[in-house]
Formats: C-alpha cells, structure tokens, sequence
C-alpha cells in the first residue's frame, strides 16, 4: 500500500525516476548536478514528512531517495504470511451486518485488492489463465 501510494504522488510531481534510479547524479553530466541534488533533497523531503517518526533517522541519513526507497522495501515490502491470513480470515469472516450493501461490499473489496496485491500472479501461460479464473471465480 505504501509502494503505491508513494509511486502516484511521485508520478504526479514528475519525480518517479529519483526513487527508482532511473534518473542517476550522472544522468545529465556535471552541468546538472546542482538541480539534480536539488530534486533528491525535494523528494527525500517529501518522504520525511510522510512516514512515522520511528523510521525518520533511516531516512534522513540516507544520500539519495533511491536509497530510501530500497531500504523502505528491504523493511516493508515482504510478503508476511501472517498479513495473508489475517486478509484471508476478515475476507471470510466479514458479515454485512447492519451494514448498507455499498458500505459491506467496499470493505470487502478493500480486503480482496489488498491480498491481491500481496499475492502478485504467476509469470508462466497457462498458470496465468488459472489464477486469473480463480481471481474471477
């Protein structure tokens, strides 16, 4: 969830290449340096003021926000079984209750594009046309 969020803000300042080292120091030469530290510092200002202040020092002692983004995956971005089951058990567990249907189906819906988002699809053919009826399914 973090991943995704961080990437549409990033994509909406014109920033995504800093993070996903695409846009290197060396990129556009010695000329550009100075703009270049400029809009790595922007960024990694950016992502100061957006994650909690336990993670705040790993951040800031990091020199360039592609860095920080490889260390923000190296922490988060691990598929945790025990996440899964949690999904899994609120999917089967979830009740309408008083709930009107729109409100009941949306949480249902959250809890079903998070765990697809945790379990990515398989990379072979004929695995990929199965899990995509099972997902339909």
């Amino acid at each position: 969830m973090w991943s995704q969020a961080m990437e549409v803000s990033l994509l909406t300042r014109n920033k995504q290449g800093f993070v996903d080292g695409t846009i290197t120091h060396y990129t556009y030469g010695y000329k550009y340096a100075d703009l270049w530290d400029r809009c790595n510092v922007i960024v990694k200002s950016w992502i100061m003021h957006n994650v909690s202040r336990d993670l705040l020092s790993g951040v800031l002692f990091c020199s360039n926000v592609c860095a920080i983004r490889a260390d923000l995956r190296e922490r988060f971005d691990k598929v945790n079984a025990s996440r899964m089951y949690y999904l899994h058990r609120e999917i089967f567990t979830l009740t309408q209750g008083m709930s009107i249907v729109s409100v009941y189906y949306s949480k249902l819906k959250d809890l079903w594009d998070e765990y697809d988002s945790i379990m990515p699809p398989p990379i072979c053919c004929d695995k990929s046309k199965k899990f995509v009826d099972h997902q339909q399914y």
